[in-house]
């Protein structure tokens, strides 16, 4: 089973940029969208239905913001959009997706780097969030958390660890709460297959050639709960993958072990 995460910065636009033709090549099982920025009445019959697909839509009310969308070949088992927390909801930035061995949670956490209220506003979600996750690990759910979590973990996810050191998105406090999910029992499943691999990012900035100068940071994750390790075949960076300032990233799975 393959499933990409991918933050496209505007679903409008990286389809004028070749995306139904990436789509229709990648082929994944699951397909897990954030940052869409539009409602499904906004959108064409070939995005809104991709033939072979069920899609699932959760848009911010704030309208040109925000947003995730699943799209997935096999229907869910149960399909739920947000996490019961009203400030962050009206956001638009959780879809989760029931299948057979695991559940499924497309995100799009907040980015802080307007100001500090939106730090502080990023640093609430993500304990809520966890929060949620770990009542779910309690249930004894296995759980697959991707999207765009808008902060390097570790000075070898980001070029320039040194000068970013008071940057969101690499804040102490933020890094701090990727260390609090892996201690919740939470694995990132890139990092455990390729623990040593540097210069490997998801996002650039659009000035200054960042991009062609791989001047980037890695920021989009596919977590996984330790008990679905065993089933984790692969996990990569499609870095060639155009469109957006974001490429997507991938994980592989054994359905036998699920």
């Amino acid at each position: 089973m393959r499933l990409v995460s991918w933050n496209v910065n505007g679903i409008r636009a990286v389809a004028k940029k070749g995306f139904l033709e990436w789509f229709g090549d990648a082929s994944p099982d699951i397909l897990c969208i954030q940052e869409t920025r539009a409602r499904p009445e906004q959108l064409g019959e070939e995005l809104l239905q991709p033939p072979g697909y069920h899609t699932y839509w959760n848009a911010a009310e704030r309208k040109g913001y925000s947003g995730v969308t699943t799209w997935s070949r096999t229907a869910p088992l149960c399909v739920e959009t947000g996490f019961g927390v009203d400030e962050f909801d009206v956001e638009g930035r959780v879809i989760g997706t029931d299948y057979p061995g695991f559940k499924l949670l497309n995100v799009y956490f907040p980015n802080g780097r307007r100001d500090q209220e939106r730090v502080t506003y990023k640093l609430r979600f993500y304990d809520a969030f966890l929060e949620y996750l770990g009542a779910l690990h309690a249930q004894g759910e296995r759980l697959i958390v991707c999207g765009d979590y808008n902060t390097a973990h570790q000075p070898i996810d980001l070029a320039r660890p040194k000068q970013n050191q008071k940057t969101s998105g690499f804040l102490p406090e933020e890094r701090e709460r990727i260390d609090r999910y892996l201690e919740q029992g939470f694995v990132d499943s890139f990092r455990a297959l390729h623990p040593d691999e540097a210069e490997r990012y998801t996002w650039w900035m659009y000035m200054r050639n960042a991009r062609e100068r791989n001047v980037g940071w890695r920021i989009d994750y596919f977590l996984v709960s330790e008990s679905l390790l065993p089933a984790v075949t692969g996990a990569d960076i499609l870095h060639d993958v155009m469109g957006s300032d974001h490429c997507p990233v991938t994980l592989e799975l054994d359905e036998s072990c699920l």
